[in-house]
């Protein structure tokens, strides 16, 4: 389980058109929205990620980068981005799966076709959705075991603004004896 305040893995990552990512030299005033969905099978990813594309600005006007991140090779990748008409949305690709279990995220089996007749990889990472502050600390964290019922961007963008105004800490950070 990953710790508010403390260090996250790290991930290094090819991304479409922007290079390549490394959480390690992301600048940005605030942190990291990392956006980990299923991949180009998941029709309820593409609508979060739609949503997602939709907030981009909000958050960089927070100082708050933003990149959706999947286990799909370069090609379904570039498919999803193509989906979504993603414009200022960054993807990144290749996530390997020990990489997504060091991030705390569940893996699942193929169970074939999914409903938009799109074949599921043998395994792939259910959703999780990190915000990681500049130091590279986990801010904020939700892992799902499904792809449903997932946090609202409009939410965290709401949530962030309070928490800068009031100068609000990461919480979940204590781990001794309860």
């Amino acid at each position: 389980m990953l710790i508010p305040r403390q260090k996250t893995p790290g991930l290094t990552l090819p991304t479409l058109d922007n290079g390549t990512f490394d959480l390690a030299s992301e600048s940005s005033e605030r942190g990291t929205v990392i956006c980990f969905y299923r991949g180009l099978h998941c029709p309820i990813c593409a609508n979060y990620l739609k949503e997602l594309e939709k907030r981009v600005a909000d958050f960089a006007e927070r100082g708050v980068n933003c990149i959706a991140v999947s286990s799909d090779g370069e090609e379904r990748t570039r498919q999803m981005a193509e989906k979504i008409d993603a414009k200022a949305l960054r993807f990144a690709y290749d996530l390997p799966l020990s990489v997504a279990r060091d991030w705390g995220l569940y893996i699942s089996t193929s169970r074939g076709k999914t409903s938009i007749g799109i074949e599921e990889p043998a395994l792939f990472s259910e959703p999780g959705l990190f915000m990681v502050t500049p130091e590279q600390t986990l801010y904020y964290g939700s892992v799902q075991t499904m792809p449903f019922v997932r946090p609202h961007f409009s939410e965290l963008v709401g949530a962030l603004d309070f928490a800068i105004a009031n100068n609000y800490p990461a919480r979940g950070e204590y781990t001794g004896a309860v």
